[in-house]
């Protein structure tokens, strides 16, 4: 079964930092079995296109895990980063 990335980029500046810390505060400490961080505002390099202000790739043993994690308890939390920055999200079927 191939593996799943949740992908978020961020596109601008934080226009709510209360919201993104209470973003940061609800997500600190919540185990989610199989979440594995790959990049959390790493260093980058646009080769292409626009820069992006951020990004975050996680990885998911499955599309349908991704899918569970993003449409179940995280998406109450999704609603205060979306609220803090504007952001663009995919979930990514791996090889």
């Amino acid at each position: 079964m191939p593996s799943a990335y949740a992908i978020f980029i961020r596109e601008g500046e934080i226009v709510d930092p209360e919201a993104m810390a209470a973003y940061k505060a609800g997500n600190a400490g919540v185990p989610v079995p199989g979440l594995t961080p790959r990049v959390v505002y790493g260093a980058m390099e646009t080769v292409e296109g626009e820069a992006a202000d951020g990004m975050v790739i996680l990885e998911f043993p499955s599309m349908q895990e991704a899918r569970d994690w993003y449409y179940g308890e995280y998406n109450e939390r999704a609603k205060l980063r979306q609220k803090a920055a504007p952001y663009r999200g995919f979930l990514v079927e791996g090889l």
